[in-house]
């Protein structure tokens, strides 16, 4: 390894130290004296419980473990979104759970609560993913209700998308482990089957306080709503535990019952490890992401036996495209390369930039793989689409609308991974989250913004000198400096992974050595919907 490959290791792996860090803090949720309270009533957190009922012998995605990161600071934060949630496997099944963090504000829904489990419901409608709800939740967090209550997307969605699930066969799973209260009681009520444990579990539309003021009637939670009312007076639980362990067994005895799942039948071979080593990874990308590489040396550590099979490799260079296998699943991968090449005409094209010609071959080969039914993976790090006069004169805006047109209409599941930058319009024709991948997932040094920070800032910068001298102010070259200082620093923080998942514009942050198995364990599921639309690419410009 030379000088500079360990450069850009130091750097990648900093910056994965710095996730890991983060993620440290997330998983105190509402930090160690909360726990201890919850400990104190014979309560698991909902990381114990999910690490509980998992197979011990199974990988875990967490989703949206950045949910809510540097949010909500005033009213004391939202780790996680209040909620823990991921793709896991239960009695060797593979399914969605989603936990109430009662550390967290007493598992209270915020707005991005309510984002982050509408997506986990989004995802396991998309594959068809069995779910299962870890109850624990005291409802809307009132001082937010306007933010949470009413609107399409909002807390009222889940019970619609609770009685979707149930006409499309999906199995769903609740298991009442605390509160359950208001408009949030009819998550379990909707489920297929409903568990409860004795003493912490209670589901009631008003509590003891709001019934006394309604009616004036004195009564507790237990009497009101808990266990024994429940599966003994009112019939709306099905069955009650003395103790959470004993209701997350029940679970897996659930789930190693249930039927065989159907498939889209992608295709998968016994996988063999890549030859290139994955530890190399990290020394690949050059520090800050500011020189060109090879996405090749990047894609030959990911894929099966480092095999990958180039389409048009000769043509359209900004883009590679071609087949592969990640753990055994065939893929087709449209990824952005880096390298600074010259076409068939002599020209200059630079690395990250796609030119009509990339455009062109990308779409070809989208609707190529939507025709073999070959899942897609895309790896991002684009700063968008070429400009200038030549490229307006050859069409780029058509070419990039090819593009564009046989992403959004893909049929086969689409997964993305922001390894750099993901700028503009190259975000949307890499499938950007505007794009419904799948799964979409970013490396600690993916940059998300309508452009890179340099030239926002200067942009932003020209604008605030002219409204200064249209004042008639004068503007110095220390004012100008500092105006430049504090408006990178903005745009800068906004274009980070950490701000991008703290608003689920993607699922989670990765390790990149864990790229494989991520990408592998979202095709396992994505494999789980048999149904797929015929593949239509609409009207576009030839």
């Amino acid at each position: 390894m030379n000088l500079a490959q360990n450069r850009n290791e130091d750097w990648m792996k900093m910056a994965v130290s710095q996730t890991q860090q983060h993620y440290e803090k997330i998983k105190l949720g509402g930090g160690k004296k909360a726990i201890e309270k919850q400990r104190e009533r014979n309560k698991l957190t909902a990381r114990e419980r999910i690490s509980y009922l998992c197979d011990k012998d199974q990988p875990f995605i967490e989703i949206g473990a950045f949910a809510g990161f540097e949010m909500y600071e005033e009213q004391g934060g939202c780790a996680a979104g209040g909620t823990v949630a991921g793709l896991g496997y239960v009695s060797g099944r593979q399914c969605v759970i989603v936990a109430n963090d009662q550390t967290v504000k007493a598992g209270a829904w915020f707005p991005i609560t309510g984002k982050k489990n509408l997506r986990l419901q989004e995802i396991a409608m998309e594959n068809r993913l069995p779910v299962i709800y870890l109850v624990d939740s005291a409802g809307v967090f009132l001082p937010m209700q306007d933010e949470i209550f009413p609107d399409k997307e909002h807390f009222g969605r889940v019970f619609r998308n609770n009685a979707r699930m149930s006409a499309m066969g999906i199995t769903q799973i609740a298991a009442v482990m605390g509160a359950c209260v208001a408009g949030g009681a009819y998550l379990p009520i909707m489920s297929d089957e409903t568990l409860m444990v004795e003493g912490n579990g209670s589901i009631f539309l008003a509590g003891p306080y709001l019934v006394k003021a309604a009616i004036g009637e004195e009564t507790d939670n237990e009497t009101l709503g808990g266990a024994v009312t429940h599966t003994e007076i009112s019939g709306i639980a099905d069955y009650k535990f003395k103790t959470e362990q004993e209701c997350l067994d029940h679970i897996k005895q659930i789930m190693n019952k249930l039927g065989a799942p159907a498939q889209a039948g992608f295709n998968r071979i016994a996988p063999v490890p890549p030859k290139k080593e994955m530890d190399g990874i990290y020394s690949i990308m050059p520090e800050g992401n500011l020189k060109p590489y090879d996405m090749l040396e990047i894609i030959e550590r990911i894929v099966d036996d480092s095999v990958f099979e180039q389409f048009k490799a000769d043509y359209g260079k900004s883009i590679l495209c071609g087949y592969a296998r990640i753990e055994g699943w065939a893929v087709g991968i449209v990824a952005n390369q880096r390298l600074i090449s010259r076409n068939k005409k002599g020209e200059m094209q630079i690395g990250g930039v796609i030119y009509n010609d990339s455009a062109d071959k990308a779409a070809r080969f989208i609707m190529n793989c939507n025709q073999k039914k070959i899942p897609l993976v895309f790896l991002q790090d684009v700063t968008g689409f070429m400009v200038g006069s030549r490229s307006e004169h050859s069409g780029i805006i058509k070419d990039g609308a090819k593009l564009v047109n046989a992403v959004a209409n893909s049929v086969v599941p689409k997964i993305t991974i922001i390894i750099g930058n993901s700028y503009g319009a190259g975000n949307y024709a890499m499938c950007g989250k505007a794009y419904d991948p799948r799964f979409i997932y970013a490396w600690p040094s993916a940059k998300i913004a309508v452009m890179g920070g340099e030239q926002a800032a200067k942009t932003l910068l020209q604008i605030q000198v002219a409204n200064l001298k249209a004042q008639g102010k004068e503007v110095s070259a220390e004012v100008e400096k500092e105006l430049l200082d504090r408006i990178k620093a903005s745009y800068e923080k906004q274009t980070s992974p950490y701000y991008a998942a703290a608003r689920l514009w993607v699922d989670a942050i990765i390790d990149p050595i864990e790229t494989r198995r991520t990408i592998a364990e979202s095709i396992a599921a994505a494999n789980q919907n048999p149904e797929m639309e015929v593949f239509r690419t609409g009207v576009f410009q030839v």
